[in-house]
């Protein structure tokens, strides 16, 4: 009996179906606004209304869906079993005045139903939520002089928002932050509360259930399987991040962006080779980073649009029919796009000219980086730099790359799972000095590892993760506990166990060793002599980088380094050894980098929408050409002066600065040696190389304040310019400005570097940049 309004509801579905499929859909539905569920019957009987059938189908499918979500709700209230009966009655008041008359009023009433069904779901689970985190109506109604109608129409909206089903279908709960988003997105009565003031805390309370993310993520496949876990694993902690970060930026106005985020590489067109490995222990790196950009994205509160298909893709841009042989025929209607390198040729083969047009909005999530040289098409043709993933003549910030190790590019990353204090203490007290596990999923990853294995088995338990089907793969030692593939919870039980993760070489720069140092490991790594580079390894062949990695993990070697992560040549057994006890007396505690918190890639990810733009054109800056000084305005004294207790100049307090982000005040000028990099340079003097100033470094004025002496000044288009060269006091400024490079290098030339501080824990950005 207590099931019987759910019995009858699906009486009444089940006798719809039954007649839409006997008359053969002679009536039409028409779709009012964007609620699924609002719609109008009207008796047309004519071939216009064919396909009707299948709309009213698709719409049956959903209400299902969520009259199972229902039925499953926990303790459903008093209120809601007598909403319940109240659509089941409904389905009794039917009187047979006629077959297309009785087919229009199953209809409205269906649609009725599902509204009310929908508003009680909405209802239930927005009360449960605000019961649970304690945020219900936290939101303040503003008094702006702008927006003179907002109060009056929140007041209006608490009286009677339930009398309208599609507030509930936009997410309005009943709460006051609901209200105001709703009026800011959707009916713009209020000011964009969901991008200023207490933004982020409405979202905590309104958004973080990520409903409207995951639903769009879709399913269907491993990899998309693995993402939507993730999302919800993380997003309690996304909601806490949001609530700092909204402190942090004391409530500062934030532009919402239109975005389009196309996964290109989990395209059935791509080939998506990572879904069926996400169960064979395949690499899980990109899709960590993809469910963690999603998911910043949508916590910020941009309006998102997410395709994992070229029709998607297609239907997202407007793109006409055909391969791209027609422009799009309206504006771009995104601000930004993200996408992979698979995406961007996507969207070359369909969008054609237009994507040369649009491609100031493209940001590119590219896992190794792609330096100047090789991103210049016609640089890296004319000067062996063209391979398989560059040329796109983009600027260089707009690949945004896992780890902070190219400068060139922009520090996207992804986030790894942050303990509190108690979860720390656990870790701390439960660890097991003599266990390591090791970081290899895959069995061809334990080839040829038995030396340095059987020593560390002298002193430790070891455990593998490795997959297999039937039989234990023969490359993993018989000393070896293995565990087979586990699920992301249990190895983080796991870890949490383990004193030593311990890494093979490859793969390179992934997620799991900060996962590990996050839950109190030691990380052991591989020294490379000399670095792997595509001059000298398969894997990194064809890559559009000349970069060399010192080790498995350079990041963890550089930014995190000692006591939590040892680098040491395996093929030394004695400094293997050595290594190995003194990890045995070494005692960490569970360390995660600020930048791969949520909340350092929630601001992260906020400076870069709010202050990158590579569609408005840099305004000029004096070149400081062969023959002519600086401009007049600026010719009162020296551009650049030096800064106390360094060798680095900065720029002169006198000289009014460019309005420029990163700000001109973080610009430290500094002077390479022959044949080191920009990058090496600034790392050197505990700075990082920034591509945005070269221009302010590319004229006579930088060489002057470096006290360099020019017999000859020329400008040509070259990676390694601006630089200067000693021996034959020749001086070079770059011709071309998609070919500053914080990378490039040349034995010889000197080069001007243009460097920068950065907040501390986060090197993406400078002190002066949020």
């Amino acid at each position: 009996l207590c099931f019987s309004p759910l019995l009858l509801i699906c009486i009444g579905f089940f006798s719809l179906c039954f007649l839409m499929t006997s008359l053969g859909g002679q009536f039409s539905a028409k779709r009012l606004g964007d609620a699924p569920f609002t719609i109008r019957t009207e008796v047309l009987g004519g071939v216009e209304s064919r396909g009707v059938l299948r709309k009213i189908t698709d719409m049956l499918e959903v209400i299902l869906k969520r009259m199972d979500s229902l039925s499953k709700l926990d303790n459903t209230s008093a209120a809601s079993t007598r909403r319940l009966d109240e659509l089941s009655s409904a389905i009794n008041r039917f009187q047979p005045v006629g077959l297309v008359e009785r087919i229009q009023a199953i209809a409205q009433n269906v649609s009725n139903m599902a509204n009310r069904v929908e508003q009680i779901l909405q209802s239930s689970m927005a009360q449960g939520r605000a019961m649970r985190d304690g945020t219900s109506g936290q939101c303040e109604v503003p008094r702006d002089p702008r927006y003179p109608d907002c109060p009056g129409k929140v007041d209006w909206m608490r009286a009677r928002w339930t009398s309208d089903p599609c507030y509930a279908f936009y997410g309005v709960d009943g709460s006051d932050c609901s209200f105001l988003i709703y009026l800011s997105e959707v009916e713009w009565f209020c000011p964009p509360l969901a991008w200023r003031n207490q933004s982020l805390a409405c979202q905590a309370a309104f958004r973080t259930d990520l409903s409207v993310l995951l639903e769009q993520v879709g399913g269907g496949k491993e990899s998309l399987s693995f993402m939507k876990q993730r999302m919800r694993r993380l997003a309690q902690q996304w909601g806490s991040a949001a609530l700092r970060l909204d402190s942090t930026l004391q409530h500062r106005w934030r532009d919402q962006r239109k975005i389009l985020v196309h996964v290109g590489f989990l395209t059935e067109e791509s080939g998506d080779v990572f879904s069926p490995k996400v169960l064979k222990g395949g690499p899980l790196g990109e899709m960590v980073q993809w469910a963690d950009i999603l998911t910043a994205l949508h916590v910020l509160g941009h309006n998102l649009k997410i395709s994992m298909s070229v029709k998607e893709l297609h239907g997202f841009l407007g793109v006409p029919p055909g391969r791209g042989s027609c422009p799009l025929t309206g504006p771009l209607p995104f601000d930004l796009i993200y996408t992979d390198y698979h995406g961007l040729q996507q969207m070359k083969q369909h969008m054609g000219l237009s994507l040369k047009k649009h491609k100031c909005h493209i940001r590119v999530i590219d896992t190794f980086g792609t330096e100047p040289a090789y991103n210049h098409e016609e640089y890296a043709t004319l000067h062996g730099y063209r391979t398989n993933w560059g040329y796109w003549n983009l600027n260089a910030r707009q690949y945004m790359t896992m780890f902070p190790h190219t400068p060139d590019n922009s520090f996207m990353g992804f986030v790894s799972e942050e303990l509190n204090e108690t979860e720390k203490r656990n870790i701390q007290q439960n660890k097991v000095n003599n266990m390591a596990v090791v970081y290899g999923k895959e069995a061809s990853m334990w080839k040829g590892k038995e030396g340095f294995l059987q020593i560390l088995h002298r002193y430790m338990e070891v455990h593998g993760t490795v997959y297999y089907e039937t039989q234990r793969p023969p490359e993993v030692p018989a000393f070896v506990k293995n565990h087979g593939l586990l699920p992301q919870h249990e190895l983080q039980q796991l870890l949490r166990k383990a004193k030593l993760f311990i890494g093979f070489g490859f793969p390179y720069e992934g997620p799991a060793p900060l996962e590990a140092i996050a839950n109190g490991c030691i990380f052991l790594q591989p020294k490379f002599q000399p670095p792997h580079s595509s001059l000298n390894h398969e894997f990194f062949r064809g890559k559009p980088t000349s970069r060399g990695v010192s080790s498995q993990h350079p990041y963890a070697e550089q930014y995190i380094g000692r006591p939590h992560v040892m680098t040491v040549d395996y093929n030394n057994s004695q400094e293997f050894d050595t290594a190995i006890r003194e990890i045995m007396r070494t005692k960490v505690e569970p360390y995660l980098p600020y930048e791969y918190t949520c909340e350092g890639m929630l601001e992260r990810v906020h400076a870069y929408i709010q202050n990158q733009d590579f569609c408005v054109p840099e305004p000029p800056f004096p070149l400081g050409n062969l023959s002519k000084p600086l401009a007049s305005s600026m010719s009162t004294g020296p551009l650049f002066v030096p800064l106390p207790n360094t060798t680095a100049l900065g720029w002169a307090a006198n000289v009014t600065p460019p309005p420029v982000w990163p700000p001109v005040s973080s610009l430290r000028l500094l002077a390479s040696q022959e044949g080191q990099s920009c990058i090496e340079t600034c790392q050197s003097a505990r700075l990082v190389c920034e591509p945005a100033h070269f221009r302010f470094i590319n004229n006579k004025e930088a060489l002057r304040g470096l006290d360099v002496q020019c017999e000859a000044l020329d400008s040509e288009s070259n990676h390694v310019l601006p630089a200067f060269s000693v021996a034959r006091r020749e001086c070079s400024l770059q011709q071309d400005p998609l070919l500053f490079s914080c990378a490039g290098h040349s034995p010889r030339y000197r080069r001007l570097c243009p460097c920068r501080d950065f907040r501390r824990g986060q090197v993406a950005l400078c002190r002066e940049c949020l």
